[in-house]
């Protein structure tokens, strides 16, 4: 089962499983992580579940679709290289250890 890293905006972890083809946003929502909203409940809708996936993970995930694209551009926190919404990132055998960052505000 692979896991997520979440860090706080005060440097606190979380870690916590994830089952495959579940999406980062749904793991953060069902395990209560504080910093991502989800608003919209997943639909790529709203970015209050937009996250900074650390650097070393960036080129393991799938190019934005346009959609994501489109609602990153109109984040609370600044978008930064790294911004994607947690919504879109699906969870596989292969983003095992995956960690991502919780901006200032959603």
């Amino acid at each position: 089962m692979p896991t997520i890293q979440f860090i706080a905006t005060d440097g606190s972890v979380e870690e916590h499983d994830a089952n495959v083809g579940s999406t980062v946003m749904q793991v953060a929502v069902m395990q209560g992580v504080r910093g991502i909203k989800a608003d919209c409940g997943g639909a790529c809708e709203c970015a209050t579940c937009h996250v900074y996936v650390d650097p070393a993970w960036i080129d393991r995930l799938p190019a934005p679709q346009r959609q994501e694209q489109l609602m990153l551009d109109g984040t609370a926190a600044p978008r930064l290289p790294t911004s994607r919404l947690s919504c879109q990132l699906t969870m596989s055998d292969e983003l095992d250890g995956i960690v991502v960052r919780l901006p200032e505000g959603q």
